[in-house]
């Protein structure tokens, strides 16, 4: 297979650079389609496996599109075709041995058929003209560098007319599927010419249809050279589909449902539901797959359970390096067989921590695995957490020591540390300047009570160091971190949950003189009875009970923050939302448009992760109500979020930074702002990456619309964008908030929003789940005590043993560990992550265009000096918040990173 080594840029600009990054597989129906196929390099795998785990899109018998072959007139053009055929890398004997047999087939010309299509229009057909269908024949010499690519010739000749060749027809006559990366065609003028795959090609028996591939030339739709037109529209209808029956897993067809998959009624009416989307639960779309409704509830799709895989679009799918390591390794170990055995391990004796060196056990000595879980335990290749298994009768399972506590062991329990992760954590995006004073709710006061909070100008100002209050709001030096509207209305129903309790959360800080923030007030409130409010203000003190209960309150404010990272930063702003746009770019953008190209890094992985979120993660009695407080009404929450919370134009890294009242607009400044903390690291390497990406999409776009107009005219792009809107979040498509497409700044500005959603702005919120998360008392996900109050039974137990207590509220042992190990899988990059700035070596020919490909090198020179800036501010020692003793430096935005938890890095795509 291709080596997943990245290159800073492209390899050398040969007379043709590649124009379509990984150019899009098309579906035709081409009836009785002639083949021929000029000489050209073509990189496929064959499966494993007979029957086809996936195979490309079914299309319509209605699009189909009549091949004839140009007669060849007397003058012709010898043009050569060289295929390349990827075989899986680790394969079974059985699987190498019909490996062999299709290279056999293949080299005899029995395999796969190829035809040219030209860019030049037939007259006779209307349609472009077509060469002879050729079978592929030959074997050429295996690379000794990717000795899994098994490479293919076939010689023909074209008529000296034929044109430019614009796409290549295939067709696959083996009984499974195969890989294909790339076809080269040589021996026409202006040559090679790159039609970049990376698709699977299904079977003629799945599907009687061939593929189509365009080149890598780039084209507007009214640039469409004649002979490709029809060929470019009946393509987007093929991925589109009708809408109709359950989806097969060869196909590769994009459309739009409900998140109805979440919840499992016929199963057990417990795990059953609401179904998100729509005006009283609304939600971003998801893609469908068409499958039939449950038995006991009609809206409600039935389930696909693991080990089964849930239906995307073929190319959607994991690529074997990514397979490997969380399918066979990691992420589908994990789902399948980690939460058991650990299940397995502990069910008799799960209890709660009883003192900290319990905790500490779990990265000295392991977690014990009983001596019948060992075959399951062998099956586990998660890359950080399972890594050490020792083989003494019983299996024991370390964990890597998270970087929170990897240099200073205590430093979770300071303060300044608490009020730092509000700046340079996991969930850095939540914290706004205090601009408002007394705080007041937005909810019904008919309904919740009084909206001001318990929190007076007395309470803050004894901790302003002699300050006033409105002095020190004047001077932007107020905090707030404000959960209190968004989990009020559901804490009565998640406190009646099963060892559950939570408050709704608001968490007030100051910024110090000195340049440091810390917690001041933290409130936790209760919903009001019709004869009291339920709020209670805790603020730090120097006795040993206050001391104590003020870390409770504390392990509350981190666990709510926990619970809407997850859920609402983490899971819908960027996995969530971010679906809408690939399936809409996919069924409206043309392969060969500019912005599909474009975009097509940003879109690795995506959909097949999300489905497997849905089938193990955000799922009724999934991984996420079982570790995280909102329990059973964890996604309910989420929507609640996007109704409220959710806009696409305050997606943009400034004007989220503007909202909170983290920046104020400065047009001096880079980006047009400047930060009220400078000393905010997400923030400050967060401007950095934007402006990069958003030099690279202006200088993109300007290059292909020459004007306004050209933007406005653009059918494929303003279909793509109305259906973002109506169809991909249509519970928003009435806002006012939308931006307008009618210039070139209007798509560069939705592009870059696009761009940073998809890279950095998940990476910085994602890659560090397990460094912060992975010491619990750090970041409990869930607490299941209340804080004890003086007149209870329970207040009397806190004061004789106070560790035991606050353990005791945290998470027990099994849900710590279940936590640990998803976020241990969600915080690792795979080895064939594909990062920011970076082509790799299989889709090196992306363009043809040397204009774009200069632009490309210069925004990948710019990240690396950002990484060279990110590296000089964490040995800043000025910089407080990502440097001095035992503070782990802040690198979640660094571009580039090597495989496992690195805590760093930010690849193109949300791939995990």
């Amino acid at each position: 297979m291709l080596s997943a080594k990245s290159t800073s840029f492209f390899p050398a600009i040969a007379p043709q650079l590649d124009a379509g990054r990984s150019s899009r597989t098309r579906l035709v129906n081409l009836g009785s389609c002639r083949r021929s196929i000029a000489s050209r390099t073509v990189r496929a795998v064959i499966s494993s496996d007979d029957k086809s785990v996936g195979t490309l899109p079914s299309q319509p018998a209605a699009v189909g599109v009549a091949l004839r072959a140009a007669a060849p007139p007397g003058d012709s053009i010898d043009v050569r075709v060289v295929l390349t055929v990827r075989n899986r890398i680790k394969e079974k004997l059985v699987s190498k041995i019909g490996d062999q047999l299709e290279y056999f087939v293949n080299g005899i010309g029995q395999g796969i058929t190829v035809q040219l299509v030209s860019e030049e229009i037939d007259p006779d057909s209307e349609s472009g003209k077509r060469s002879a269908e050729v079978a592929v024949r030959g074997f050429l010499p295996r690379s000794s560098n990717h000795p899994s690519l098994v490479e293919y010739a076939a010689n023909f000749t074209v008529p000296s007319g034929f044109g430019r060749p614009g796409a290549i027809c295939i067709t696959n006559l083996h009984r499974k599927e195969f890989y294909l990366v790339e076809i080269v065609v040589h021996g026409l003028n202006d040559g090679p010419f790159f039609f970049p795959a990376n698709t699977w090609i299904h079977t003629r028996n799945d599907n009687p249809q061939s593929r189509i591939i365009f080149s890598n030339q780039a084209y507007l739709p009214s640039q469409t050279p004649d002979g490709l037109k029809n060929i470019r529209q009946d393509i987007l209808l093929g991925l589109r589909g009708n809408g109709k029956g359950e989806r097969k897993k060869f196909e590769m067809i994009y459309d739009y449902a409900l998140y109805n998959d979440l919840g499992n009624p016929d199963k057990d009416p417990d795990v059953a539901r609401p179904v998100l989307g729509g005006s009283k639960r609304p939600y971003p779309r998801r893609c469908r797959t068409g499958r039939p409704p449950t038995k006991s509830d009609l809206s409600a799709e039935s389930r696909v359970e693991k080990p089964h895989s849930v239906y995307v679009p073929r190319d959607e799918t994991f690529e074997e390096i990514k397979q490997n390591t969380f399918s066979a390794g990691a992420l589908k170990a994990l789902f399948h067989n980690l939460i058991p055995a650990l299940m397995a391990a502990l069910s008799s004796s799960d209890s709660q921590f009883e003192c900290f060196s319990d905790i500490d056990r779990l990265y000295k000595d392991g977690l014990l695995i009983k001596s019948e879980e060992q075959k399951l335990t062998q099956k586990l290749l998660l890359p950080t957490v399972l890594g050490n298994l020792l083989s003494m009768g019983e299996k024991l399972m370390k964990y890597d020591i998270p970087s929170i506590i990897s240099r200073d062991r205590f430093s979770w329990l300071r303060d300044n540390e608490f009020a730092r992760q509000t700046l340079a954590g996991v969930n850095p995006v939540d914290i706004q300047r205090l601009r408002e004073f007394p705080i007041r709710s937005k909810l019904d006061p008919e309904t919740y009570g009084s909206p001001e909070s318990a929190i007076t100008k007395e309470c803050l100002e004894h901790e302003l160091n002699g300050m006033s209050l409105q002095e020190a709001m004047d001077n932007d030096r107020l905090f707030i971190i404000d959960y209190h509207d968004i989990l009020l209305p559901y804490v009565k129903k998640i406190n009646s949950l099963k060892e559950r309790k939570m408050y709704a959360s608001r968490t007030v800080l100051f910024y110090t003189r000195s340049g440091i923030l810390r917690p001041i007030a933290i409130e936790l409130s209760l919903p009001s009875t019709p004869s009291a409010s339920r709020k209670r203000v805790y603020t730090h003190g120097h006795d040993a009970t206050t001391n104590w209960i003020w870390k409770l309150a504390k392990a509350h404010a981190c666990a709510n923050d926990a619970g809407v990272h997850q859920l609402v930063n983490h899971w819908l702003r960027t996995h969530a939302a971010m679906e809408p746009y690939i399936i809409a770019t996919h069924r409206q953008l043309s392969s060969m448009h500019p912005i599909f190209m474009l975009l097509h890094p940003h879109m690795r992985y995506t959909l097949e992760i999300n489905a497997l979120a849905r089938q193990s993660l955000i799922n009724g009695g999934g991984i996420i109500e079982n570790c995280f407080s909102p329990g059973k009404y964890s996604m309910e929450l989420s929507s609640a979020a996007y109704k409220s919370l959710w806009r696409f134009d305050m997606e943009a890294l400034p004007a989220d930074l503007i909202r909170r009242g983290m920046a104020i607009e400065d047009p001096s400044m880079p980006c047009g702002v400047k930060l009220v903390i400078e000393d905010y690291p997400y923030a400050a390497d967060g401007l950095l990456v934007w402006s990069a990406i958003e030099d690279w999409v202006k200088d993109y776009v300007t290059h292909y619309y020459s004007d306004d107009s050209s933007v406005t005219s653009d059918v494929e792009l303003q279909a793509w964008w109305d259906e973002i809107k109506n169809k991909g979040h249509p519970d928003k498509r009435n806002e006012p908030w939308w931006p307008n497409l009618n210039t070139k700044e209007d798509l560069i500005h939705i592009l870059t929003i696009i761009v940073w959603t998809a890279s950095g702005q998940h990476a910085a919120i994602n890659f560090g789940q397990y460094p912060f998360g992975g010491y619990m008392p750090n970041r409990p996900t869930l607490m299941k005590k209340l804080i004890p109050q003086e007149d209870e039974p329970e207040y009397e137990k806190f004061l004789l043993n106070p560790q035991y207590m606050f353990l005791s509220a945290l998470p027990s042992q099994l849900q710590a560990t279940q936590i640990m190990a998803v976020q241990d899988t969600l915080s690792t990059h795979s080895p064939d992550e594909e990062y920011l700035g970076q082509v790799i070596e299989s889709h090196a020919h992306w363009t043809n265009n040397r204009h774009i490909a200069s632009c490309f090198e210069k925004f990948s020179a710019r990240l690396e000096e950002i990484e060279e800036i990110i590296n000089r501010r964490n040995k800043n020692f000025y910089l407080k918040n990502r440097s001095g003793a035992g503070v782990p430096p802040y690198e979640l935005l660094l571009p580039l990173s090597g495989p496992g938890v690195t805590g760093r890095g930010i690849p193109n795509s949300i791939s995990i």
